[in-house]
């Protein structure tokens, strides 16, 4: 227990020395698209991991440049939401730093320990701390999902209101996000599409951005229909109400899928833990007669 004691105290101090000089030094700092510096991640682990990767693991991450995966990548960080969290090259040397320090730092316990661990269970962590920036991206994601999902046929009721009572959609996409809740995920979006209109952006082009960014099939549907229905001059509060009743019905079908799937998740621990118990109370006083 003191061992394990004094090397978390090592690496605390470790960090420490690891932040300071971080903090003093420029060459460092990575380049972003946008002006302003990168949002405090969420995640605490990122958070944790930032320095430590910029000091130990950014340089090499930089080298890689294999177009294929930077672009999966990429695609992971925006369709999660994280594009003002963490970039590329820190999200790759976040993958490289824990990838070579958490097996290191289970074989210095087993060393110490006398754990006994096998050498193949020690590689297979390589892979485990690698795949730690991909489990903070797919939660990420999956939250944006069914924050959009609970969202969406809200909108489009208020949508189809504000464009059948004169509105234009994008004035009406405004009204909709002055109504929006705080923490909305697709009223962050819609007014990201907003301002690449008032940049110059033409509004097809904005539009296809919000269907990339969330990469939510229901998204990518209403996405078209608008588009299509702002290239051909079709009146769009009929279209939003049709929109409307048919979210409506794929939220119905989809609780109804929950449902089922929640039964069979209860069969299991009824047939381990409560059957068990009716049958002892049913027969045991059966059988305790039966014995006497």
């Amino acid at each position: 227990m003191i061992l394990i004691l004094s090397l978390l105290l090592v690496a605390f101090a470790a960090y420490n020395v690891v932040f300071i000089l971080l903090s003093s030094s420029e060459n460092q700092e990575l380049v972003w698209d946008e002006d302003n510096a990168p949002n405090k991640s969420k995640s605490k682990f990122i958070e944790i991991s930032r320095p430590l990767a910029h000091f130990f693991s950014l340089g090499i991450a930089k080298k890689i440049t294999a177009e294929n995966y930077r672009a999966k990548v990429q695609k992971k960080i925006k369709t999660a939401g994280l594009s003002r969290e963490i970039n590329v090259d820190e999200f790759i040397a976040i993958q490289i730093f824990w990838g070579f320090v958490y097996p290191l730092l289970m074989s210095i316990l087993d060393f110490a320990l006398q754990m006994g661990i096998p050498p193949l269970f020690i590689i297979g962590l390589t892979l485990v701390g690698a795949y730690f920036p991909h489990i903070h991206a797919k939660t990420s994601k999956d939250q944006r999902y069914q924050n959009v999902i609970l969202d969406m046929p809200f909108f489009i009721d208020l949508l189809a209101l504000a464009t059948e009572a004169g509105s234009d959609f994008f004035t009406a996409v405004q009204k909709v996000i002055e109504k929006a809740e705080d923490g909305s995920v697709l009223a962050a979006e819609l007014e990201l599409v907003l301002r690449d209109i008032r940049l110059g952006r033409s509004r097809t082009e904005s539009l296809r951005d919000l269907a990339e960014r969330l990469d939510i099939p229901e998204i990518t549907a209403f996405v078209a229909m608008v588009i299509d229905s702002d290239q051909t001059g079709q009146g769009i509060g009929k279209v939003l109400q049709q929109q409307s009743e048919q979210m409506r019905l794929e939220r119905f079908t989809r609780a109804e899928k929950a449902g089922a799937k929640a039964s069979q998740a209860m069969l299991l621990p009824l047939v381990i833990f409560i059957m068990p118990a009716i049958f002892l109370m049913v027969f045991g006083p059966i059988g305790l007669q039966m014995l006497n």
